[in-house]
C-alpha cells in the first residue's frame, strides 16, 4: 500500500510512538497516509486506540521482525 510519510518510532516507549505520530499527522493533509514503525509492545493497543479517538483510519496493522507497522490515514 502507498503512503505519504514514514515515522520510525523503534526504540521509543509508550507514549512516545503515539505522541510523535500525532505531531507528524498534524502537519499532513487530510487523507494522507502515515506509515508508523514501532517496537514497543504497548503500541499494539495504543496506536489503534489513538486512531479511534483522533478520528483517523487505521488502514493496516502488521508485525514482522520484532516490529509493528501501522498505516494511518489522517481523518
Amino acid at each position: 500500500m502507498d503512503f505519504d510519510d514514514t515515522l520510525d518510532a523503534t526504540g521509543l516507549l509508550c507514549p512516545l510512538p503515539v505522541l510523535k505520530a500525532r505531531k507528524r499527522l498534524g502537519g499532513m493533509s487530510s487523507g494522507a497516509v502515515l506509515k508508523v514503525v514501532a517496537d514497543d509492545p504497548a503500541a499494539i493497543i495504543d496506536v489503534p486506540h489513538f486512531c479511534t479517538e483522533a478520528g483517523h483510519d487505521l488502514l493496516d496493522q502488521a508485525e514482522a521482525d520484532g516490529a509493528q507497522t501501522y498505516l494511518i490515514r489522517k481523518g
